[in-house]
């Protein structure tokens, strides 16, 4: 069954220049697709017409009918008196409705007992079961811990968070309402990776239809099974994860390659032949014809157009000689902001030509150690120390510029102090070309300042490069370039990012900052998650033993009641469903037992719903006396 039918979309925002161009794809049920192409190429706009944001200039979306679409860009306005808690149990309205209805027959049946009422009320019940009611406290609690949707934002009026956080609130209602198609536009930006790996596993197993845009290469690796990819206005198909599609895009392009030089090959072969033909044959028409014979067979021959890749910008860091191996030494670094201690007593060493990945959650001060290091900030307590020969470069999370009304060329030639010719040369080198260079700093967008600072640093010599989240709002080709221009860097970097494609190639060591300390780990990242695995398991095992070691406590008995045959039944049927749960969840302890997070996740859950199962268990035989 088709879920998306996208016929003939054409879409232009500016008089003949079509940024779409007869677009034309089906999406089945179920299918997870990744959306793929350049900046500007029409992702979120083909969203925006699919969700019926906008209107296209020519072609139809047709939807299948009865099947709700949820895009995460679309947020919707709540009253003014609504939590973030609200907004998530919002999902689960309908049998929030029923269960105020259930509420009001359990008071009237301790006064007034009767079989009309007992009537309505077994209908109520099987609608707040059918509606997920049973499970709703549970699940929230899953989804916004998988989210890492702290307890203290879930208190916070929804109107006072974040852009940022708002999305992430937003995410985690549209997978309680268990969409049937998903629209996910960049759904990992402002998320930790902890909770980026949840909603990998969570979309993994997601049964209904997702379409998602994100620059995350790991993360489409892990989510969807076809890309679709838009380039000059049409879609190229993959049958296949991210990986598969770089591998077979670049086949393709080989093939292509061949085909049209095979072509060309014998299409001047031919002309040579015509042209002899036609000078030979003059005053004669036998050999003018096959002259002109063989010039048709060209025009026949001649099928495919010669396949282009996109210009690569080719720039490398300068590098300075570096002698002695002293690059960073820190000694009883402490840090704290109102109050509240991000880390304490650091003592870490940074030797030549390591390569290290500074990860942690987001607020755990990763970017307030690098501004410690680049000296923009002071330590409360300690001292840092550079090697006498480092020469630092650093690449913020936000890049500033002091004169945002200069343009680019300007700006290159102050800052880079070199000379008009130079700095254009330099600019184009970074896909800054043609009228470009004329352009306001200040018209620029994230990722193009962040480029721009790029090419002013690389025209540096230096052996310590810094880097605070270097692929944020870049697109693929420019995170693959700066890619291949970090790997010729021979210095020493240091590094913060949430990219895990990024971070699993280039990190040889890594620090962890969790709980105002750094746990140095010498070694790649993937030998990292794997070591941390192992210690969670081991944690694990321990802690299951301690609970069965563990005597019980006398359960206090609670006042009893008034009961009725309904209201056990009820009770009943509660303990039912969580003990379903508990078998599930079970089920998955054992499937995951060498995924030290979800083996974590997995354990609070159980603990959860074994402790609901046990306030059931104890309302059960209260009413049963």
């Amino acid at each position: 069954m088709i879920d998306i039918s996208v016929q003939k979309i054409v879409k232009s925002f500016e008089v003949g220049v079509n940024i779409l161009d007869g677009i034309t794809f089906d999406i089945n049920s179920g299918e997870h697709i990744g959306l793929l192409g350049k900046n500007g190429a029409g992702k979120t706009t083909l969203f925006r017409i699919i969700a019926g944001e906008i209107s296209s200039d020519e072609g139809d979306v047709v939807i299948a009918p009865g099947k709700p679409m949820g895009l995460i860009s679309q947020i919707p306005v709540f009253p003014a008196d609504y939590t973030a808690e609200d907004v998530l149990r919002d999902a689960y309205k309908e049998a929030r409705r029923v269960k105020d209805k259930m509420t009001k027959i359990e008071a009237e049946l301790e006064t007034n007992f009767s079989e009309k009422l007992l009537a309505d009320y077994d209908k109520l019940l099987a609608d707040y079961q059918r509606l997920g009611g049973y499970d709703m406290d549970y699940e929230v609690n899953r989804v916004a811990n998988g989210l890492e949707i702290p307890d203290t934002q879930r208190k916070q009026l929804f109107s006072t968070l974040s852009g940022g956080e708002k999305t992430r609130i937003n995410l985690a209602r549209l997978i309680l309402e268990k969409t049937d198609i998903l629209l996910l536009d960049e759904p990992t930006n402002h998320l930790d990776t902890n909770a980026v790996e949840w909603l990998e596993d969570y979309i993994s197993k997601f049964k209904g239809t997702v379409l998602i845009i994100s620059h995350d290469r790991h993360f489409l690796d892990k989510s969807v099974t076809r890309i679709v990819e838009i380039a000059n206005g049409k879609a190229e198909f993959y049958n296949g994860n991210y990986s598969f599609y770089v591998v077979e895009k670049e086949r393709r392009f080989e093939e292509q390659l061949k085909k049209y030089e095979k072509e060309q090959a014998e299409a001047k072969r031919l002309q040579e032949a015509a042209d002899r033909l036609y000078q030979w044959g003059t005053g004669n028409k036998l050999l003018m014809r096959k002259s002109f014979a063989i010039e048709s067979r060209i025009e026949r021959i001649v099928q495919t157009g010669k396949p282009t890749k996109e210009k690569t910008m080719r720039a490398r860091f300068g590098e300075t000689d570096f002698e002695g191996d002293e690059v960073l030494v820190m000694k009883g670094i402490s840090k704290s902001f109102d109050q509240k201690t991000l880390f304490s007593e650091l003592e870490l060493e940074i030797k030549g030509g390591e390569s290290i990945a500074l990860i942690g959650d987001n607020g755990t001060g990763k970017s307030t150690l690098i501004k410690l290091i680049m000296g923009e900030m002071r330590p409360d307590s300690g001292f840092l120390r550079k090697g006498p020969q480092v020469k630092v470069a650093y690449l913020p999370q936000q890049v500033h510029f002091d004169h945002p009304e200069r343009t680019l060329l300007d700006t290159m030639i102050y800052e880079a102090k070199c000379t008009p010719q130079t700095a254009r040369n330099r600019l184009g080198a970074f896909k800054f070309s043609g009228e470009d260079v004329f352009k306001c700093v200040s018209d620029l967008s994230g990722g193009e300042k962040s480029r721009l600072r790029l090419c002013i640093l690389m025209m540096d010599d230096i052996n310590f490069l810094i880097l605070d989240e270097p692929t944020n709002h870049l697109d693929i080709a420019s995170r693959e370039w700066i890619e291949d221009a970090v790997s010729e860097f021979e210095g020493t970097l240091l590094f913060v990012s949430h990219d895990r494609y990024f971070t699993n190639k280039f990190a040889t060591r890594v620090w962890e900052l969790a709980g105002g300390n750094i746990r140095d780990f010498r070694g790649t990242y993937e030998e990292y998650r794997d070591a941390c695995a192992k210690e969670k398991k081991q944690e694990q095992v321990v802690k299951t033993q301690e609970k069965k070691d563990k005597p019980k406590k006398e359960v206090q008995k609670k006042p009893k009641p008034k009961s009725s045959e309904k209201l056990i039944a009820k009770l009943e049927k509660e303990i039912a469903a969580l003990e379903a749960k508990q078998a599930e969840i079970e089920a998955l302890i054992e499937e995951y037992s060498s995924d030290y997070q979800k083996l974590t996740e997995l354990q609070a859950e159980s603990e959860e719903v074994n402790a609901q199962l046990e306030e059931k268990m104890e309302q059960w035989m209260e009413l049963s006396e």
